[in-house]
């Protein structure tokens, strides 16, 4: 019971309760209930359409509820300053990607992260700097610091826009498909990078976005899985994912297999034949 107790009395990072978002006749997300807590990483995934990019955009403030309730760190959407709130949870995706300068360096996007800037233009002050340095070092790219966003490989720039997300020392990380576009030898040290930060020193929880298997790592504890707007599944993830939940997430039917800690997901229907 003193457990239970503790559970209850503890605060969810993130937390939304019958969310529903609705455009018109459309339903986009429909009665959604989540929440993250400061232990735990998660994994959210589900086909492309499944309303994974709409829950994030609502998480971030950028999409407004049509009902339900939304909270980061027990602070409720209507009732905050919600461009404080946001500062508090990083996020890492491909439109943050495109919209940093090609000549900004990288010690300068770290930097604007603290600010929730898009090209950075502020003085940048010596703790500022030394920061953003410190961050470098511990996203592995302190030798890129001078380097222009244009010259940064795609690996390099996925780790750079998460040294901006922690300059403003978030208690959640968001990471949005970080490896589309990374070839396999890149998202293989990208998902190494992601594993070594998040048995570092007081990393945040993370939430990592995806609809493939083969990139769920050791360090995610729970997954949330998305079918046409709904909670499909969702709990610990050695429990909650498997070949039945994935057939029905996907549509098609599917083995999941798991070998050193890491999962691989067949479809049977096969390529056909070629003439």
């Amino acid at each position: 019971m003193g457990y239970l107790v503790f559970l209850a009395l503890l605060k969810a990072i993130l937390k939304v309760s019958a969310l529903t978002v609705r455009r018109g006749t459309v339903r986009i997300l429909d009665d959604i209930s989540w929440a993250v807590l400061p232990w735990e990483n998660w994994v959210i995934l589900g086909a492309n359409g499944s309303g994974k990019t709409s829950l994030l955009s609502v998480l971030t403030g950028y999409l407004t509820p049509t009902s339900g309730q939304v909270e980061v760190l027990s602070r409720r959407y209507g009732m905050s300053d919600w461009r404080e709130l946001r500062k508090r949870i990083g996020l890492v995706s491909s439109s943050l990607r495109q919209r940093i300068p090609p000549d900004e360096p990288a010690l300068a996007t770290v930097v604007s992260g603290k600010y929730a800037m898009i090209d950075f233009w502020g003085e940048m002050t010596d703790a500022d700097r030394a920061r953003a340095r410190k961050i470098l070092r511990g996203v592995e790219c302190a030798a890129l610091e001078d380097r222009p966003w244009l010259y940064l490989s795609q690996g390099e720039r996925q780790r750079v826009l998460i040294g901006r997300a922690l300059m403003a020392r978030p208690r959640a990380l968001i990471l949005d498909e970080p490896c589309a576009g990374l070839d396999p030898a890149a998202r293989e040290h990208f998902l190494q990078f992601l594993q070594r930060m998040a048995l570092g020193s007081r990393p945040p929880a993370m939430v990592f976005v995806t609809h493939h298997v083969e990139e769920i790592i050791p360090i995610f504890s729970h997954v949330l899985i998305l079918k046409g707007g709904r909670v499909l599944a969702t709990g610990p993830l050695g429990q909650t994912m498997n070949s039945a939940t994935l057939s029905s997430a996907f549509s098609e039917k599917a083995k999941l297999s798991r070998s050193a800690g890491r999962y691989q997901l067949e479809f049977s229907r096969s390529l056909p034949k070629p003439k």
